[in-house]
């Protein structure tokens, strides 16, 4: 008798992810062969063993009791076939990062991740959309907010201070700075969403329409770029600037700062956390992380 074993196996993980994009991950195959492994072992069992749903997958009554009978042997073979590997066992680990962030601050870090741990291949999905960790061969993403994602964990890692640069020429030939108020004198490059001029001005008692007037940029890295080529001020996060006013390409228009009420975070499936090669990394930047916060200057490389 021809036992299915590949199907089966494929079955028992499509079930414990709950995902059959996160399934392929897993298995390093196509999301196509998942599908494909998972309508033959439906048709051996004449019927339906999963339903779709909008997060993913879940299994049928008939798919639930296969489960059931399926799932400790392949867990048994599982811990048998981990038992002979290092630590660090290799397959890649791919973590989604906001181009500014990506540039600005990991980048100049991940030679030392690989040199600590050589056998994690580690891909950088460098992407400002929102991905879907539930159902995409993503692990984990670092993202700029409050740290509160249903249904996943989270780390903080860091709250950069935003401060407000300029172009050492552009502040000299313009009107002198002394409070926050003085800054709508000048062109205001501003993120996408226009909000944290607004925000920082309503903050100092300075609120005013023209604090949306200007440029706007969908990565902080180019409006970091535009101010250096003095086309405007830039409110900013200390950590994408930190270069630039190192070599005077940028100086601080204010001193005052203002700290950010969001952060990073570290943001995955609960379970993402626990794997051996994203323990490694999890434990990596969250140090990294801990020594950017107790610097006594950031300075960045370009």
């Amino acid at each position: 008798m021809h036992i299915p074993l590949q199907g089966f196996h494929t079955f028992f993980v499509v079930c414990r992810a709950g995902s059959m994009k996160q399934a392929a991950c897993e298995l390093h195959v196509s999301a196509g062969a998942i599908s494909q492994r998972m309508r033959e072992l439906e048709l051996r069992h004449g019927q339906r063993l999963f339903e779709r749903t909008r997060t993913g997958v879940t299994p049928t009554a008939a798919g639930a009791a296969l489960y059931a009978d399926l799932r400790a042997a392949f867990q048994q073979i599982e811990t048998v076939a981990r038992r002979d590997l290092p630590d660090d066992a290799a397959r890649q680990l791919v973590v989604s990062v906001m181009p500014s962030f990506a540039s600005g601050w990991l980048l100049p870090r991940l030679g030392d991740f690989a040199r600590r741990h050589p056998a994690v291949a580690l891909a950088i999905d460098s992407d400002a959309r929102v991905v879907d960790l539930k159902n995409e061969a993503i692990d984990f993403a670092i993202r700029h907010g409050l740290g509160s994602y249903p249904g996943l964990a989270s780390r903080w890692l860091m709250s950069p201070e935003m401060i407000v640069v300029g172009a050492p020429e552009l502040l000299r030939q313009g009107p002198p700075i002394r409070c926050p108020a003085d800054c709508l004198a000048y062109p205001l490059l501003h993120d996408r969403e226009r909000r944290d001029w607004t925000l920082w001005l309503q903050a100092s008692g300075s609120a005013s329409p023209k604090a949306r007037r200007g440029l706007a940029f969908s990565d902080e890295h180019l409006l970091v770029r535009a101010a250096c080529e003095g086309q405007g001020l830039a409110l900013v996060r200390d950590i994408y600037a930190g270069a630039d006013l190192a070599n005077g390409r940028l100086r601080k228009a204010l001193e005052a700062q203002w700290p950010t009420q969001f952060g990073y975070y570290l943001v995955g499936l609960p379970d993402s956390f626990a794997a051996s090669g994203a323990r490694a990394f999890v434990e990596w930047i969250e140090a990294e992380a801990a020594r950017s916060r107790t610097a006594p200057a950031q300075v960045l490389p370009r």
